[in-house]
């Protein structure tokens, strides 16, 4: 294997394991007195600004016209709903059920998909989607740690993801990822920047507290979307998305090793049979195009 095409592998890896963290710094921050628009207010600003240094460094341009009013759409309202969900779920289930939940999304991409007439699938395909829906059924089990809230959330926060993962590949691809991954953090962070104010502030009282919106920022979201572009050139699609899985392996670890959270053997078998279903589309789907939605994440 080439020194690049390993360098990619291991990037990957890193941004999978960044996503994952997500999870357990969202938690710590809302222990140390965060609430759910304060915090997402505080991920997505940090970050798109973070980016748009890095854009000004590199001397790349910004969106203009209709693609920049879709970008800002997605951040705004799609992505403003996804995180909703998502974080909102955070409060009532574990980070690593939460994160396997969403992992439904490339399931019912493939649904929505045929639904709306753009593709056929195989039968290999039909057998993951079958498989994901299994895992599923199996997964929402509330189980003593989980409210039914928190499953029906991160159900939600799925289906919202799906329709953002169609609407973004129509609109970043002539803006590039970097370009569209700035503009829809930062449109993210003013929606939740106006429902703070809205709301109130409720900031971090801790400085534990704060370390995890800067980790939230900078690794779950700067650094996590930094090595999947670096990695995507190197590797491709197809293993970038394979190794992506390797997202809510990490959320279960860390949610065990720091929150004490436990995933009974039925949400376990689950969650394996979504990764599995996750695993045999990308195999099942190598000339698709670049999966550009994970510019911006949960």
């Amino acid at each position: 294997m080439s020194a690049s095409r390993t360098a990619g592998f291991l990037l990957v890896a890193l941004s999978g394991a960044s996503f994952g963290a997500l999870g357990l710094f969202a938690r710590l921050a809302y222990a140390a007195g965060a609430d759910m628009p304060s915090l997402l207010f505080l991920r997505f600003t940090l970050a798109g600004l973070v980016l748009t240094c890095v854009m000004l460094v590199r001397r790349q341009r910004w969106p203009r016209g209709r693609v920049l009013l879709g970008l800002v759409a997605l951040g705004a309202l799609g992505y403003f709903a996804e995180g909703s969900a998502y974080f909102v779920a955070l409060q009532h289930a574990s980070a690593g059920l939460v994160a396997l939940l969403l992992y439904l999304f490339p399931a019912l991409v493939a649904v929505l998909q045929v639904l709306l007439g753009r593709e056929h699938l195989s039968r290999t395909r039909w057998l993951a989607v079958g498989l994901a829906l299994a895992g599923t059924a199996l997964t929402v089990d509330p189980g003593p740690d989980a409210k039914a809230l928190g499953i029906a959330l991160g159900l939600l926060s799925a289906v919202i993801y799906a329709l953002y993962v169609l609407s973004s590949a129509r609109v970043v691809g002539p803006a590039g990822p970097l370009a569209a991954s700035t503009v829809i953090l930062l449109s993210a962070g003013f929606s939740f920047g106006a429902l703070m104010l809205v709301k109130g502030p409720s900031l971090p009282q801790t400085p534990g507290g704060w370390g995890a919106v800067v980790g939230l920022s900078l690794l779950s979201t700067v650094v996590a979307v930094l090595t999947f572009f670096a990695g995507l050139q190197r590797i491709g699609p197809v293993n970038t998305s394979l190794l992506s899985t390797l997202e809510p392996v990490m959320a279960v670890v860390l949610g065990a090793l720091f929150l004490g959270e436990r995933l009974s053997l039925r949400q376990g078998a689950g969650g394996l049979l979504i990764l599995v279903a996750v695993v045999m589309l990308a195999r099942a789907e190598p000339g698709r195009p670049e999966p550009v939605s994970q510019a911006a994440r949960s």
